[in-house]
This record gives C-alpha cells, sequence and structure tokens, in this order.
C-alpha cells in the first residue's frame, strides 16, 4: 500500500502572537507541560549551582594554569574525590565549558566588545606578566606568541561571566520549585511570571572578575565597565546557546565541501531550541553530559511520570531532553517578555505595531525549532 508524505508541522506565527500577547507563553499551558517544566527546572538549577561553583573556582583558581588537572575538583584533592572523579561518579563540568566556549566563539554584546579593546588588551598584559613574573621560559613563549595567553585570558573571563549568569538562574529555578511546592505556582503562565520577575531583579547586577595573582588583584573585567548581568551576559546567552549553538561531532560532517554546516555564524541553529533529542546518549553530543547530570536530581513526581511512558528508564535522557526543552520555552517567552519595546498586553495601536513586529523577528526564527512539536 502507497503512503503520502505529510507534510512538514508549520509553525502558526498569527496564533502564537495571540497566544504572547494574552498573557499566555510560547509552550501550551497543561498540566502535564507544568509537571515537567518545574521538576526538569527543579534539577537543573541543583545542576547549575555546581557549574556555576565549578567554572568560577577554574575563572578565580585556575588562572593561566598550563596543565590544569584538577580543575573540576574545585581544590578537593582527596583520594576519595580523586576516586571518584577517575570512576566518573561526579557532575560533567565538561557540559558547562562547551556552554562557555560556545558563548566565546559566537560573542555578541558589550562584554565581547570589551574582550576586543585596548583596554582590555593592557588588562591582560599585566595580569599575564604578573603571573609569569621570573619565568623566562613562557614571557618568551608570550613575546613569541603574544595573542595566545590573551585569548586564554579572554576565555578565563567568560568562565567567571557565565558562572555569575548561573549562579543567578540556579536560584530562580530553584526557587521556582519550593513556590510550586507550596502552591503558588498553578501553571505555565505563572512560571513565565517567575521567571521574569528574577530576570528583571537581577538586570542590573554588575558582573565583574578580578583574579587574585601572588596576592594582588588584578581587574580583568572591572567594575568600571558597568557590564550588567541581563543585557550582557544573560542575552548572548540566549543567542549562543538557545539558538545558535555548535554542531554536535558525529552529526554533520565538518568537511567543507559537504556543505552541511553553514558559513555563516548567524545561520546556525544547534542550540537547546533546536536540538532532536534522539541521538541524546549518543557519542559527541554535548547535551547527554547535562541530560545524564539531571537525572540524579530528578523530583520523584517526574520521575514516576517517565517510568510510566511506554520505555520507561530505557530512553530516560531522550525524555529529559525533550521536558528541558519545554523549560526553556519558557524561560525563551520570559525574555521575550523582559524585552519587548512595550508591554505585549497594550492596546495602544502604535505600541502594539512595533510589538508585532518585535515578535514576528522572534518566531521566525523558531520556525524550525522544536517548538513546532510543542505549540
Amino acid at each position: 500500500m502507497l503512503t503520502t508524505l505529510q507534510p512538514p508541522i508549520q509553525l502558526n506565527i498569527e496564533n502564537l502572537i495571540t497566544r504572547l500577547e494574552s498573557g499566555e507563553a510560547l509552550l501550551r499551558d497543561t498540566p502535564q507541560n507544568l509537571v515537567e517544566v518545574v521538576g526538569i527546572l527543579k534539577s537543573y538549577g541543583v545542576v547549575l549551582d555546581a557549574y556555576s561553583n565549578n567554572l568560577i573556582y577554574i575563572a578565580d583558581h585556575q588562572f593561566l594554569r598550563l596543565f590544569p588537572f584538577f580543575k573540576y575538583c574545585n581544590g578537593d584533592r582527596s583520594l576519595a574525590r580523586l576516586k571518584k572523579h577517575w570512576w566518573h561518579d561526579r557532575i560533567n563540568y565538561e557540559y558547562a565549558e562547551y556552554c562557555m566556549k560556545a558563548m566565546f566563539w559566537h560573542g555578541g554584546g558589550k562584554l565581547d566588545q570589551f574582550l576586543d579593546s585596548p583596554e582590555f588588551s593592557q588588562l591582560a598584559e599585566q595580569a599575564i606578566r604578573a603571573r609569569w613574573q621570573g619565568n623566562p621560559a613562557l614571557l618568551t613563549l608570550h613575546r613569541i606568541f603574544p595573542n595566545y595567553l590573551p585569548e586564554q585570558v579572554r576565555q578565563l573571563c567568560y568562565y567567571s561571566a557565565l558562572g555569575q549568569f548561573w549562579r543567578v538562574m540556579s536560584d530562580i529555578f530553584i526557587n521556582l520549585s519550593d513556590a510550586y511546592d507550596r502552591g503558588e505556582i498553578a501553571n505555565i503562565p505563572a512560571v513565565v511570571a517567575f521567571i521574569l520577575a528574577g530576570l528583571v531583579a537581577d538586570a542590573g547586577r554588575p558582573i565583574h572578575y578580578t583574579v587574585a595573582i601572588k596576592g594582588q588583584p588584578y581587574d580583568l573585567l572591572p567594575p568600571s565597565q558597568g557590564l550588567t548581568f541581563l543585557m550582557d551576559v544573560a542575552v548572548p546567552y540566549v543567542e549562543a546557546v538557545f539558538f545558535r549553538g555548535t554542531p554536535f561531532p558525529g552529526t554533520v560532517s565538518y568537511n567543507a565541501q559537504a556543505y552541511q554546516i553553514p558559513q555563516g555564524q548567524d545561520q546556525f541553529a544547534y542550540g537547546a531550541l533546536y536540538a532532536d533529542p534522539l541521538p541524546i546518549g549518543g557519542s559527541g553530543i554535548p547535551p547527554t553530559l547535562l541530560m545524564q547530570d539531571m537525572r540524579h536530581f530528578l523530583p520523584e513526581y517526574l520521575h514516576a511520570i517517565y517510568r510510566q511512558r511506554l520505555r520507561q528508564e530505557d530512553d530516560l535522557r531522550v525524555q529529559i531532553c525533550e521536558s528541558f526543552q519545554k523549560s526553556m520555552f519558557c524561560v525563551t517567552t520570559a525574555a521575550i517578555q523582559g524585552l519587548a519595546p512595550h508591554p505585549l498586553n497594550t492596546t495602544d495601536p502604535t505600541e502594539r505595531a512595533a510589538n508585532r513586529l518585535y515578535l514576528k523577528g522572534w518566531l521566525r526564527r523558531l520556525r524550525e525549532s522544536r517548538l513546532v512539536r510543542m505549540a
């Protein structure tokens, strides 16, 4: 019997705009979605706490260390800790570095601009010379390759900035779970409102980075630059990790002649909102590490739902990934609401037209995302 191919699912942009204007979220408000989103964000908040602590530890205590063998130990080099590390009974901090490198590579925003400025080059040079004072071999290497060590310092700035960003997000997600447990969160719009309130509360939180070298402080992201949580870290993070990401090894060819990877970074669509959950668990798929970490901290009510499904524990990482993507569309909704030129429920025709133009820009980018299977 012949079968016909079904046309691809299309996002109805006008319907989504209407939903957003009426106070709803990109993700549909259902009891099932609510449980999945809150439960997975509880687990994610615990994992982000660990990621944040490690990124900040690396930035502060592994500054320009040539062979940072113990960077994932957070200063604990006891035999018990090393055994857990060697047996892989630990948090996969590699995923945090994957996100950091995605931000570092895609750049964007005031933080990226400052790291390319002459002022930062001067600050980095002072820190590099202080770090390798009395080491002629490394200083000579620095003179021969003058761009290498400054590039490492730029990367360490992203370690610190992302760690500070995740510190805030971890607290928001844990507090959201606590509010849900108290019966204060009853639907998806309430989840979005809670996240948005947390983003707004910390929007102006300063982002700065000072490293201590031989007892002396060296500013690398000085407070005088006025870098802040929302516009200088959160927005570039959404762009780099939610939308663009990087191609997963083993799923596409890196051969330029194969044309499987877009030539322009602005055309990348490998972020968390687009990734196919099915490869999760495969080699070379960075989100596998995150899903593996979150499975250890799932609330029992969410874990029980997963066990009741067709494959039960056999595709647990895939189920976690699907729930995680649902939660990220809630975070994206909060970002859309917070960055809108006017309140989305405005009745002023001029403001409403400006909002619609703004929303269409977001939704066009989401056409190929996983939202088509959730909206």
